[in-house]
């Protein structure tokens, strides 16, 4: 079975329970969340492109802040959930490959991109930013949040060689039934090179830290968090 198949299988497995979850589990409301939101700002008015929506989560709180939503996805049943999230909100939901041309989508016709925990998933990321670079209108943001190398290396694949780009999997607990979700890891250089090679200049790097509503849910992984990162945001403007 191709790669490609093999992690939709994933998401398909995964759907209902990150749908069920996504507005209260610990690493996302109170840690991914949040922090990505803080580099995206206000949005009223503005045209955002949502690469990989998922379920539907960061749409809609887009569209709440007056933002003008297209959001975009490649697993077909991520994007039925997100249809049911987001009811009869005005919203364009369109399923495609961030590894592919977005060539539905018109020259500089976007102010904003937002990616949040999407990249991990794909491969080519010098295709993803060079499509993200072509919608964005001259001056336009791309907000996007990984999988910080620490984690992919330090704690479990530090026998691999950090500087290549990987591909790795990781046994997924906090969304109903264990499922095994294929990803790539790769360090930080192969995460700024293609943003910097396709007209972007960095603005912000964010490690964040748990908010305090963390500990509640979860002392414990809040501790680790504290002294250790799980995620890294970046911002850059083309």
């Amino acid at each position: 079975m191709e790669p490609e198949a093999i992690a939709n299988d994933a998401y398909d497995a995964l759907a209902e329970g990150y749908a069920a979850r996504i507005d209260t589990k610990a690493h996302n409301a109170f840690y991914e969340r949040p922090a990505t939101l803080s580099l995206l700002g206000s949005v009223a008015g503005k045209r955002v492109l949502d690469a990989g929506c998922g379920v539907g989560k960061y749409t809609e709180l887009l569209l709440e802040a007056g933002a003008t939503v297209v959001a975009i996805d490649a697993n077909a049943r991520m994007l039925a959930l997100a249809r049911r999230r987001l009811g009869s909100k005005p919203v364009e939901l369109i399923q495609a490959n961030l590894e592919r041309k977005l060539d539905f989508l018109a020259d500089s016709s976007f102010d904003v991109v937002l990616c949040a925990l999407v990249l991990d998933y794909v491969f080519d990321w010098h295709q993803a930013f060079s499509e993200f670079s072509r919608v964005l209108k001259p001056g336009g943001e791309v907000v996007f949040s990984v999988t910080h190398p620490f984690v992919d290396y330090v704690e479990h694949h530090h026998r691999n060689n950090y500087f290549a780009v990987e591909r790795v999997e990781y046994v997924w607990n906090g969304f109903g039934a264990p499922v095994t979700v294929p990803s790539y890891r790769r360090s930080i250089s192969a995460m700024l090179t293609p943003l910097l090679a396709n007209g972007f200049r960095l603005e912000t790097i964010l490690e964040p830290r748990p908010q305090e509503a963390f500990w509640a849910a979860d002392p414990d992984e809040y501790e680790k968090l504290m002294y250790q990162p799980g995620f890294v945001c970046f911002k850059g403007r083309r």
